[in-house]
């Protein structure tokens, strides 16, 4: 008799450990994958049945909010001006995981379950009052947004303006944008047909072209290519440099020719600064050359080449915003290198990239981690986190940054007079990169930043597949952005 109670004891036991193991995986280590399975209704209910926090414009403005609707799901996310912020706030679906935007990167604070929120939590069991998830304040300047969407239109591109002293994103525009609150509604089928329409093919407008899309940066890379030189010693910006009107890539019949007869220099030479004024492709291709691959992307991986950026977030609010690392190609031959130091080739980069770049030259070479949220908020308005500056890199000295500078300056001065600012120096870079079957369309970009005797604001734009000079394309809108932001 005992032997048996000992076996059916024994096995109570085991059935016991069996339970507690399965309980143990079920709520903790499968978890959230059980959470984030489209089937859980259970989950969807108790997501979209949560009061998620706001997000806020730096002026207060509301970008995304919850209001009450009289549902199963008992609140709706809305988006004031959708189409205009979509970039920086990603999208709440009912049918969809919001996977790009602040929705993302702080959806545990936004709906109320992240760790720091837990008192908050509390206090809400206690009291009987709705829980309510944190709000996110952001340093978007919501005129300065206003002026880079109007300005790019119904153009494919991107814009990104960079408080200069603290890598403060204040604008981040990507054209076409896309309407967030048809992918809100309740109403699963429309949800789900919007987000199929939204998604298809390789433009489609939920890509943030700012951040996730990769272009030939052309001609901006040359303040690169310059830095790198600078940091050497062996170059001023009145060192002659050779130039032409045409080069042969090495190892190649290919010629390399310039767009502008001033870039050509005089007997072949060019100083430093009219060869970046002038934007000469014959004398930055001999300079990459010269330089070698290893400085220059020594000096690209400085300024944040190679390597995804973090914007915002972290696995404990949700799930990180990145931007795509950028590209310089690894151990090119000669021919290669020439064409990469002019920013084509296999020389890529997103506008939030360039924008870094121009951000560090006007910060005297110390790069920025670039940031969207300034604080967050808990409901009952206790700061939760403030965000602090923080350099990502001492890129290059002072010095070099003062002689870019002179140099950027005189992409305007000479150069580019169209761009230039009553009263206020600006600095700029433009850039025209060859695309599609036979090079026959352009990506127009602009990089700058002003004052340039005071540096506030970097700037980066890019229009995608246009059919004229980044200057004519890209300029007039950085420089509509720099107006707006010192005007203010």
């Amino acid at each position: 008799m005992n032997k048996y109670l000992r076996q059916l004891f024994t096995a109570v036991v085991a059935l016991f450990v069996i339970l507690g193991l399965s309980s143990t995986i079920i709520m903790a280590v499968r978890a959230n994958a059980l959470n984030n399975d489209p089937r859980n209704a259970r989950s969807l209910y108790h997501q979209l049945g949560a009061y998620r926090g706001a997000i806020l414009a730096s002026d207060g403005t509301v970008m995304a909010k919850s209001e009450p609707v009289n549902d199963a799901f008992k609140y709706l996310r809305t988006y004031s001006n959708g189409p205009l912020y979509a970039p920086v706030t990603g999208f709440f679906s009912i049918n969809q995981t919001a996977d790009r935007g602040l929705e993302a990167s702080r959806s545990m604070l936004l709906n109320g379950e992240a760790d720091s929120l837990i008192w908050q939590r509390a206090k809400a069991m206690l009291t009987g009052a709705t829980d309510q998830g944190a709000s996110i304040e952001t340093s978007i300047d919501p005129k300065l947004q206003q002026v880079a969407y109007d300005q790019l239109g119904t153009r494919d591109g991107a814009a990104v303006a960079i408080e200069v002293s603290t890598g403060r994103i204040l604008a981040m525009v990507s054209t076409p944008s896309y309407d967030p609150n048809k992918l809100a509604t309740h109403d699963t089928k429309a949800a789900s047909q919007v987000y199929n329409e939204l998604s298809a093919g390789q433009n489609s407008p939920l890509i943030n072209r700012a951040t996730s899309q990769l272009y030939p940066p052309g001609s901006t890379f040359k303040t690169i290519v310059a830095s790198a030189a600078l940091e050497t010693g062996d170059y001023q910006t009145d060192t002659k440099i050779p130039a032409g009107s045409s080069y042969t890539l090495p190892g190649t019949a290919t010629q390399l020719p310039n767009a502008e007869a001033q870039a050509d220099g005089v007997n072949g030479q060019i100083s430093l600064q009219e060869a970046v004024a002038w934007s000469s492709n014959t004398a930055f291709a001999q300079l990459g050359v010269k330089l070698g691959a290893s400085k220059v992307s020594d000096m690209a991986t400085k300024l944040g080449f190679g390597s995804t950026i973090t914007i915002d977030g972290t696995e404990s609010t949700g799930t990180p915003m990145t931007a795509t690392a950028s590209t310089f190609p690894s151990d090119p031959t000669d021919d290669k290198l020439a064409l990469a130091s002019i920013g084509q080739g296999d020389t890529t980069a997103t506008p939030l990239q360039m924008a870094m770049v121009a951000q560090a030259i006007a910060n005297n070479g110390k790069l920025m981690q670039p940031t969207l949220v300034d604080r967050v908020r808990a409901a009952d308005l206790t700061v939760l986190s403030q965000t602090k500056p923080q350099t990502m890199a001492n890129a290059f000295s002072e010095d070099s940054a003062d002689k870019l500078t002179t140099m950027m300056e005189s992409v305007v001065t000479e150069a580019n007079p169209q761009l230039a600012i009553d009263g206020i120096k600006v600095a700029a870079k433009t850039g025209t990169a060859q695309i599609g079957t036979d090079n026959s369309a352009i990506d127009g970009w602009v990089i700058g930043f002003a004052p340039a005797d005071d540096p506030q604001i970097a700037v980066a734009v890019l229009v995608h597949n246009t059919d004229v000079y980044g200057s004519l394309a890209a300029g007039p809108i950085m420089r509509a952005m720099m107006q707006e932001a010192l005007q203010q």
